[in-house]
């Protein structure tokens, strides 16, 4: 895969006659600059890092030169600071008005969001890059890698979203088995509690069928029991009855004895 590719100043430079220091650091900060860009093995922050130094001090004689700021920024980015090096780059856009210039710019601003991760950013800088300059290939692949990048971002957030809304269904599926198997259970365990109270009733119902059958019983034996004791009493009332009887005979033969008796002694006087 091509890398990201970074607009530099440094080959498009004719370096004016400028006092003897500012050349000094001028040269000093580009050949630090291109043994950095040597190194592809790597990342060489240490020659970027002088770079940046020399840069700076020669923006200590002429502070206002947009292509040392230029080429500042680039160190800067090259040092693994997208942050920093994006903050630059869009101080330098609002600094210029040459249209191959901020094309450039913002070619180098895209590239700093991109290295943050931040897609949408860069893929704006581009396309502003690509207005000022439409011819540009590499602002076009650079634009094009982005654009990949998020349409990968959003396939990655949508297979994220289908493996999320697969859990979430295995995971109602699996509630919903779980339910239904605890409803099952319920449906066993009441259905079992109806069978033991059906046979509970059953029993009691058959237990005061019982009790009932031997009040039954008990009753129907009473009433077998009672004309029995009608006939003794019966029995002893005739008993009673005849003593009765006989005890009248006597006090009546007694009173014919009795009066036999008078009738004599009456007989007996007369006839004396």
């Amino acid at each position: 895969m091509r890398q990201i590719v970074l607009m530099v100043m440094i080959l498009f430079l004719t370096v004016p006659v400028f006092a003897q220091k500012e050349r000094k650091y001028i040269r000093e900060g580009n050949s630090f600059f291109e043994k950095g860009l040597q190194d592809t093995a790597s990342l060489d922050t240490v020659n970027f890092s002088k770079a940046e130094v020399a840069y700076r001090r020669a923006l200590q004689e002429k502070p206002n030169d947009f292509k040392w700021k230029f080429n500042l920024a680039d160190a800067t980015y090259k040092q693994a600071k997208p942050g920093k090096a994006a903050e630059q780059f869009e101080q330098l856009a609002k600094e210029t008005d040459n249209t191959k210039d901020k094309a450039m710019v913002y070619h180098n601003l895209g590239n700093s969001f991109l290295a943050q991760k931040k897609i949408d950013e860069s893929i704006d800088a581009y396309k502003k890059s690509l207005r000022l300059n439409p011819n540009d290939m590499e602002t076009k692949y650079n634009l094009a890698y982005a654009e990949k990048l998020k349409q990968q971002e959003k396939n990655k957030k949508k297979n994220q979203q289908n493996q999320q809304n697969k859990n979430n269904k295995d995971k109602n599926n699996k509630n919903n088995k779980d339910k239904n198997k605890q409803n099952k259970d319920q449906n066993k365990n009441n259905k079992d509690k109806q069978n033991q109270d059906k046979n509970k009733n059953k029993q009691d119902q058959n237990k005061q069928n019982q009790n009932k059958q031997n009040q039954n019983q008990n009753q129907n034996q009473q009433q077998q029991q009672q004309p029995q004791q009608n006939k003794i009493s019966k029995q002893s009332a005739e008993q009673m009855l005849q003593a009765l009887q006989n005890d009248e005979r006597k006090t009546q033969e007694k009173v014919r004895k009795l009066k036999a008796t008078k009738a004599q002694q009456r007989k007996v006087e007369k006839d004396w």
